[in-house]
Formats: C-alpha cells, sequence, structure tokens
C-alpha cells in the first residue's frame, strides 16, 4: 500500500517542489503538551520555530532525525529553579538539558539577580543553552534597602523604596514577585510589607510565587497569607516547591487541596509547582524558624517532629567538609554527643565560621515528607512540577527531578498517565508561569522539544551520587537547535531570555 499524504496527492495532479526544513523529526509519538494522547506524526522545523506537524514523507531537511519508537514532547520547563548560577561555570547546562529541560526560571524564593535589566543583558551578550525567565526577589530587595539591620519590621519609607527597586525589575521584564519567607532577612518581613509589593504587580500583569512562610509549624497560617495576597491583590499566586513537611500535617493533603480548591471557588487564582521527593534541601537554620539555635528543646522538637537525626545529610559544612554526606546520627555519633546538642553545636560552628568572612556553607538534605501526600499533591489539577535544584548540590532534584517524574511516578507507581505527566512539565507549567508560545508542540511555537525512550528513561541522581545524569533522555532541542545527543551537551548556545 502507498501512503500519499494531501501536499503529495495536490503535487502529483499540478507538480510543485518538495517543502524543505532545517530539520524534520520523523516518525516520533508526539505529545503535545496537553493532556492528549500520542500521535505518530512527523515534525518541521525552520529556523527557531515548529513548522509543520503531520506527515512529511515528500519533505526534505539537511537534517532528519528517525524518530521511531521514541517519545517527541515539549521541552520541559521547570519552573522553580537554582541552576541559574550553574550555567556562569557550565553554559551547556548539563544538569538541566540532560533531563530534557528547556527552561528555567530563576529568581527563587526572593532571591534574584540584582539588577535583573543588566542580568537579562548579560544572558543575551553570552547566551548559555536554555531559555532563562526571573522573578524579582523580595529578600534581595530587602537586602538593598534595609541592608544588615534587618531583623526587624521594615518601615514604611523602606518599604516605599523597595517598592521603588521591583517597578524597576518589572519593567525589564520580570515575571513577578518571588518570596522566601523562612529565610533571612524575608522571615522578619510584616505581612503588609510583603502586601505593599504585591500590590506593584497588577499593573505589570505581575506574578507572586511563594516559598511560604512556614512549610510546618505555621503551616496553615502561611497558606493564608498567599490566598490572602491572591485576594486582595487581584494576582495569580503559586506556592513554590508545595509540601506538608512536618510530621504533624503527614495525612492531611487532602485539608490543604480543599482550602485551595475552595479558595479558587472564590476567585483566587493560587496553584502550585512541586518536585517529586520526600526531602528537601535548605540551609540547617531554616530548622529553627524562631531563630532559636541554642535551645535544646526546639532542636529535640526538630528532630522528632520534622525531621530526624538519620534523615538530616550534610550537603555542605565548610567548618569541617569530612562531614558532606554524613547524617547528624553519625556525626553525633562520632563526637559522642546527643543528636540535639550536636545539631547546636554545628550552628555555633557555622556562627564562628562566618565571624571570619568566610563562605561557611550549611546546606542540608532532610527528609521530612510522606510519600502519600506527595502523590496527592502532585495530581492535585493545579500543580505543575520543578526541580527547585541547582546544579551543585547533594539533592538528586538537580540532575533528575523530571526524569523521576517519567520513571517512577508514571512507568513505576502509575501515578500519572505519560500524557499527563508531560502537561505538568510542560503545558500547565508555561501556563502557571506566563510563558507565551513554549510548552506545547504546536505550529508557530518555538522548537523547544525533547525526544526520549518511554521505557528506558530514568533518573540516576542520588543523595550518594547527586550529580549522575539520566538515562533514557535521546535528544533535545532549544530554539530549534540541538543542545543535547548522544549523552552529551552540543555547544549550542541558544537559549533566549524569557521576558513576562
Amino acid at each position: 500500500m502507498i501512503r500519499f499524504s494531501l501536499f503529495g496527492f495536490i503535487c502529483l495532479v499540478i507538480g510543485c517542489t518538495s517543502p524543505s526544513y532545517d530539520t524534520i523529526i520523523r516518525g516520533a509519538t508526539v505529545y503535545d503538551g496537553n493532556v492528549n494522547d500520542g500521535i505518530i506524526a512527523d515534525v518541521g522545523i525552520r529556523s527557531d520555530t515548529i513548522a509543520f506537524i503531520g506527515d512529511l514523507s515528500n519533505a526534505k531537511s539537511k537534517t532528519i532525525v528517525d524518530a521511531k519508537g521514541l517519545v517527541l514532547a515539549p521541552g520541559f520547563i521547570d519552573t522553580h529553579s537554582h541552576h541559574g548560577g550553574g550555567l556562569e561555570e557550565d553554559p551547556s547546562g548539563l544538569a538541566v538539558v540532560s533531563q530534557g529541560v528547556t527552561t528555567i526560571i530563576v529568581g527563587q524564593d526572593g532571591g534574584s539577580e540584582w539588577p535583573l535589566k543588566k542580568y537579562f543583558q548579560s544572558l543575551i551578550d553570552h547566551p548559555v543553552a536554555v531559555n532563562v525567565g526571573s522573578y524579582s526577589g523580595h529578600n534581595t530587595i530587602r537586602d538593598l534597602v534595609v541592608g544588615t539591620d534587618f531583623k526587624r519590621k521594615s518601615t514604611q519609607a523602606e518599604i516605599d523604596s523597595m517598592i521603588l527597586l521591583l517597578h524597576e525589575d518589572m519593567k525589564a521584564g520580570a515575571l513577578g514577585l518571588s518570596t522566601g519567607l523562612e529565610y533571612d532577612p524575608g522571615i522578619y518581613s510584616a505581612k503588609d510589607e510583603v502586601l505593599q509589593l504585591s500590590k506593584v504587580l497588577p499593573a505589570y500583569q505581575g506574578r507572586y510565587i511563594s516559598h511560604l512562610r512556614s512549610e510546618d509549624r505555621y503551616f496553615w497560617d502561611a497558606l493564608q497569607e498567599i490566598i490572602t495576597i491572591g485576594k486582595e491583590v487581584k494576582i495569580p499566586v503559586q506556592i513554590s516547591h508545595f509540601k506538608l513537611a512536618m510530621r504533624g500535617l503527614w495525612g492531611k493533603a487532602d485539608s490543604a487541596l480543599l482550602l485551595l480548591d475552595h479558595a479558587r471557588n472564590e476567585g483566587v487564582n493560587i496553584t502550585a509547582d512541586l518536585y517529586p521527593y520526600t526531602y528537601w534541601s535548605s540551609t540547617i537554620r531554616v530548622l529553627f524558624p524562631d531563630r532559636n539555635f541554642t535551645d535544646e528543646k526546639e532542636a529535640a522538637f526538630i528532630l522528632k517532629e520534622v525531621t530526624s537525626a538519620e534523615g538530616i545529610i550534610l550537603s555542605k559544612y565548610e567548618p569541617n567538609p569530612d562531614y558532606n554526606g554524613k547524617s547528624l546520627a553519625e556525626i553525633a555519633a562520632l563526637e559522642k554527643r546527643t543528636p540535639e546538642k550536636m545539631l547546636i553545636e554545628l550552628i555555633k560552628r557555622l556562627d564562628e565560621c562566618e565571624k571570619k568572612g568566610d563562605d561557611c556553607g550549611g546546606s542540608i538534605v532532610a527528609t521530612s515528607m510522606d510519600e502519600n501526600d506527595v502523590k496527592k499533591l502532585m495530581q492535585w489539577k493545579y500543580t505543575n512540577f520543578c526541580s527547585d535544584g541547582n546544579s551543585g548540590g547533594r539533592h538528586p532534584r538537580g540532575f533528575g527531578a523530571f526524569t523521576r517524574i517519567l520513571s517512577h511516578y508514571v512507568r513505576e507507581e502509575k501515578t500519572f498517565s505519560i500524557p499527563e505527566a508531560i502537561f505538568k512539565m510542560t503545558g500547565l507549567a508555561a501556563d502557571q508561569v506566563g510563558i507565551k508560545k513554549r510548552g506545547r508542540i504546536a505550529i508557530g511555537h518555538y522548537a523547544d522539544l525533547v525526544l526520549f525512550n518511554e521505557q528506558l528513561v530514568r533518573d540516576e541522581a542520588t543523595v550518594q551520587n547527586p550529580h549522575q545524569v539520566s538515562k533514557g533522555i535521546e535528544r533535545v532541542w532549544v530554539n530549534g537547535q540541538v543542545v543535547w545527543a548522544d549523552g552529551k551537551t552540543t555547544n549550542q548556545r541558544s537559549g533566549k531570555v524569557i521576558y513576562r
């Protein structure tokens, strides 16, 4: 049987030349970034754009990729990324492109480059392999205005100065405002300070994304704070790396989602992103929300209710680098201390190190979530996926978050179908941060694409070997150029700045 395309039939009648593309991807199972079943189709790329989807058997191209048996999806969008710093050292973006990510959104947890206009220009002058967008960070702005005297509420004059700085970033193309309200100096800000800054955003159609003020002890109040901002300011609000990070919260995912669904029914455009692990990575000090670092009772509470001595792994600890990779329980045994006293001692040594003006680290990986809660939160209709990762840390999410979704949660756990998972990594992700013409395979969209083996794709990164690249990602395009192929990065630096 001879297969005729419509184009081929017309050409047979009237005669014409074959269409030409820069790249043709033939015979892939195409998932378009919506919750649609895959279709077997060819995709034609011209320059940085998807030009055709369908039958290209009569078309010509200088580059033809045989994708039979492979999945073609939109490039994954990491809506909460800390990979930006790693791109300075490695503009090829190994950590992200090796797991199929083509766009990263930085400026997270309240920390951003300043000013963003200068940062964006540096990405234009020195391109990297992936697209980069950024929020304006509340902690960065607060730092610039308040300085070292930050352990207090800001004055109205200081808030007015912060508002001016936020306007500057929004004019430069920031996606919106990010907060990291468990971190210094944002943890000392009053709710009204954050609310006033958020009121800058509607004029720019900007968004608000937040590492909540608490992900454990004061979780419900923190959740209400972001809902209130969305309701009063009438802007889209997104919960960063959604989690229930305390034993007392385990099993309450349904209650949290009921609260969010109620808010949405009341007109609040609230959404979330999430990474697919039961353990997080942050500074060791974040365990003490009241900053009472010498309180042994608080340390005991942390190790009983928030995490455990076995569950805390030091990631970067300059006072004693030999402790990196060891658990708090192991370190306490080495020093013949109780875990509570050891936790306090580790922070004390950090303080002494920092008084010398050194970069002393203090980052940890800590287990404090329940797998059933993680699944329920990620299945919420308005949760997209992210990594919250970087290129150098000990948490494996930096190299494996997106491939872990495809291997563990799609293929093994069957938490999602493959089109549902791809949608949450692409189309939904683009929608929830306001990115246009990316996140879907559609004619006229940018050619950000990932080709992978559905049966073999898997994450390889672990806490002990966090920089292992994933398996099964065959090829990745960013704006029509190949940035990952044959198990390695290419020399292409085709990423663009993502402006609001």
